[in-house]
């Protein structure tokens, strides 16, 4: 931490330093933002960092790649960390006159003290699981992972005591257990609806969802990149029409399938594969059932939600469906 980058934020390395700070905060009544991150930001976190300064007389901004969430498998040693970058487009963002307040970056061992590993059997210590929520959706093909964020989030907001806290609606499932979470954990900062759903930022000329792992593409990968959500918006158009779920689902992956072939045809080199498309309750993740799709079409809203394999880069998006969606941002 002794070469960390000039920044003309405050950056807090340890809770306890943090802690100085927000306790000024609290004795001066000051409302405190949160938008937690694994750094390699861009617009779509810039868009929760906005957010916040709209609304709160102080923002701050987490970086942390957590080790909780990644299985032995996968990508921790090369998500990718730019956290000079990260620090130069915060102090960039600037609304009603606010700027980010402070960037609090702890290291693994401020996080975790007993020490941490990927995988789950030689773990020891605290962790926090939200049982009958993570196990489904994302949680079915990562099943550790909604263990490593609650956990991880958990000790986030211990730290940082937010007013409000910020998550895109991209990694909904994430945002809706986490709600949960400061439900039946009954937290006061941030409490529940204070946990906020910010839209899905987009690359304005395909519409794929702007995420960390996207510098992971190749050329021929970004071409492709976009199929997952053009799916999703095959099945929503069934959907408005009346389609039942499997009907949903069907043309859904018969157009990445369509996709796929398109892709080979134009000599792309580039190997695309569907993870899952599902269709889910907002309230508890539950599958959607085929026969009860009329019901909660005039109801509730449900999650269609989808990942996609574009070689090594696992993408993942959704479509919140219904009238009632707007009420669980």
């Amino acid at each position: 931490m002794s070469t960390l980058p000039s920044s003309s934020i405050p950056i807090f390395i340890t809770v306890a330093e943090y802690r100085g700070w927000r306790r000024k905060a609290f004795a001066e009544n000051k409302s405190v933002g949160f938008v937690p991150t694994m750094g390699a930001l861009h617009d779509g976190h810039l868009s929760l960092v906005r957010r916040s300064l709209a609304e709160n007389d102080l923002t701050v901004l987490s970086i942390f790649v957590n080790p909780a969430q990644f299985s032995p498998h996968e990508d921790l040693t090369t998500y990718p960390r730019t956290l000079e970058r990260d620090l130069e487009v915060l102090a960039e963002q600037n609304v009603a006159m606010k700027q980010p307040s402070a960037v609090f970056l702890p290291s693994v061992k401020e996080m975790y003290p007993g020490g941490i590993h990927q995988d789950v059997s030689q773990q020891r210590g605290t962790f926090v699981e939200v049982k009958g929520f993570g196990e489904q959706m994302e949680g079915k093909s990562r099943p550790t992972f909604f263990r490593g964020v609650a956990t991880v989030v958990t000790k986030l907001f211990n730290a940082i005591e937010p007013t409000n806290a910020y998550f895109g609606e991209k990694d909904i499932q994430q945002a809706f257990l986490l709600r949960r979470m400061v439900t039946d954990l009954l937290l006061s900062h941030p409490s529940p609806d204070h946990v906020h759903i910010v839209p899905t930022v987009r690359d304005a000329s395909d519409n794929l969802a702007l995420s960390s792992r996207n510098a992971y593409l190749s050329t021929s990968g970004r071409k492709v990149a976009p199929t997952l959500y053009a799916s999703l918006q095959v099945a929503q158009g069934y959907w408005a029409n009346g389609g039942s779920k499997s009907e949903c689902i069907n043309a859904a992956t018969s157009f990445v399938q369509q996709r796929v072939e398109e892709a080979k045809a134009q000599g792309l080199d580039v190997n695309m594969k569907l993870d899952y498309i599902e269709m889910n309750q907002v309230r508890d993740f539950e599958v959607v059932d085929d026969d009860a799709t009329r019901h909660l079409r005039e109801e509730d809203p449900i999650i269609l939600s989808g990942a996609l394999w574009v070689d090594k880069t696992r993408l993942i998006d959704n479509i919140l469906l219904g009238a009632q969606a707007l009420k669980y941002k």
